[in-house]
């Protein structure tokens, strides 16, 4: 398989369960919600996305022919010296288009820890160690469980409280990006003091200026 890869970058994750954990971001190209492209935004079903996942011109981006030359690129990625708590996100776009067994191996035996972002509207293949699972509105939900639920708010078909009953550990608010981002804020602030059972997630690598 070949898997076309946008961006491979080190940073810190700045969202979630894992915020402020060294990580090696893979953004692999492409997502079944939207062509990435402005001109066809107003008929996606998802029209909120904040980010580029076209092409594999981004840094450390490129087509890779094989599950060992990404890892092997994933690794070379990585900084610190030795194996300790390496950390891979893979993200897109969506990431469960490309995200293999293969691929899993072979960058589980370069000793990662894998996290997924993904929209769950693609069953998640087995080997991830981490999943955090961000649902769209207007799209069919499909994996129903992980580690984390991470709910952009707000998407006016969605209720939070629906989304409990799934097996997820940790339930997360974002607030939505954009012009209205001070309101979503205060609303998702709010809405996580009455309901306790939701967290509040920032997009804290944007607040800190980095990737």
């Amino acid at each position: 398989m070949t898997y076309s890869v946008k961006e491979l970058f080190h940073t810190l994750q700045g969202e979630g369960g894992q915020t402020g954990r060294a990580a090696v971001f893979c953004r692999f190209a492409g997502c079944n919600l939207w062509t990435g492209r402005e001109a066809d935004r107003d008929k996606a079903t998802c029209q909120f996305c904040d980010t580029d996942f076209i092409g594999t011109d981004g840094p450390g981006g490129g087509r890779f022919d094989s599950a060992i030359s990404l890892a092997t690129a994933i690794a070379a990625t990585w900084p610190a010296p030795g194996r300790d708590r390496r950390f891979v996100v893979f993200t897109g776009g969506e990431p469960l288009l490309q995200l293999d067994a293969a691929l899993i191996d072979a960058v589980h035996e370069q000793g990662f820890t894998i996290a997924v972002e993904s929209n769950g509207t693609i069953a998640a293949p087995p080997g991830i160690d981490w999943l955090c699972i961000s649902p769209k509105a207007g799209s069919t939900l499909v994996q129903k469980s992980g580690q984390e639920l991470k709910l952009v708010f707000p998407q006016t078909a969605f209720d939070p409280q629906d989304f409990l009953a799934l097996d997820f550990e940790q339930f997360w608010l974002q607030p939505m990006d954009g012009p209205d981002q001070k309101a979503n804020t205060d609303a998702a602030t709010q809405y996580c003091l009455e309901h306790p059972r939701w967290r509040l997630s920032l997009q804290t690598h944007k607040l800190i200026g980095i990737p």
